[in-house]
C-alpha cells in the first residue's frame, strides 16, 4: 500500500512538472509570435524624439500597420538604419516618396514650398545650418528626429533615406516611465 501511494505521488509530482513545462512552452511561443510579427518593442536610449519620445523610454510599434496601409507624413516609425542595418532607429517621417525636402533657415519645406511645415511635435526651433535638400526616391521616406537640434537623422545619413522594407513598425505608444500616446 505505501509502495502505491509512493507512486501515485510521483505520477502527480511528474504531471505537475509537465503542466508547467507546456506553459512555459505556450507562453514562450505567444511571445515570439507577437515580437516577431505583430508588434515591435523598443528602447530609444537618446532625447532626440523629445518631447514626443524621452530618452530611456521604451515604445511599442505595429508590426502590422504597414502590411494594409501605407506610411504617412507625421507617422513614428521604428526601422533599421540605412547606415547600419543591425542599428533600430525610431524618427518621424518628414518626406515622402517623391517629395523635395528643403532644411534652410532652421525651417522643413516640402516641394518648393514658400511656406515651412507645420510641426508642433518639434522640441524648440532648429538652429539655422547651411541648405541641405534631398529628393525623396519611389518606395522610402525622409526621417528626422523632433529634437533637431540633437537628432542625428536623415540630414547627416550617408544613406538619408528609410526604404519601406526597412520599416518594422508603427509607434503607436510609449510605455516607459510612463504610457503616453504617441502624436
Amino acid at each position: 500500500m505505501a509502495r502505491f501511494r509512493r507512486k501515485k505521488q510521483e505520477n502527480n509530482a511528474l504531471r505537475e512538472l509537465l503542466s508547467w513545462v507546456q506553459i512555459i512552452v505556450v507562453a514562450a511561443v505567444i511571445a515570439f509570435i507577437l515580437n516577431n510579427f505583430l508588434i515591435a518593442n523598443s528602447r530609444v536610449p537618446t532625447g532626440s524624439m523629445e518631447n514626443t519620445i524621452m530618452a530611456g523610454d521604451r515604445v511599442i510599434g505595429s508590426r502590422l500597420s504597414y502590411r494594409f496601409g501605407e506610411p504617412q507624413r507625421g507617422d513614428v516609425i521604428i526601422f533599421r538604419w540605412p547606415d547600419d542595418e543591425k542599428v533600430l532607429f525610431v524618427k518621424r517621417i518628414i518626406g515622402m516618396p517623391g517629395d523635395k525636402v528643403t532644411v534652410r533657415d532652421g525651417m522643413v519645406y516640402l516641394n518648393d514650398s514658400e511656406t515651412p511645415l507645420e510641426e508642433s511635435y518639434i522640441k524648440e526651433p532648429m538652429v539655422a545650418e547651411s541648405p541641405k535638400s534631398f529628393t525623396v526616391p519611389e518606395g522610402a521616406y525622409f526621417c528626422m528626429g523632433d529634437n533637431r537640434n540633437e537628432s542625428m537623422d536623415a540630414r547627416y545619413w550617408k544613406n538619408p533615406y528609410v526604404y519601406k522594407n526597412k520599416i518594422l513598425a508603427k509607434v503607436l505608444f510609449r510605455y516607459w516611465p510612463g504610457i503616453k500616446g504617441i502624436h
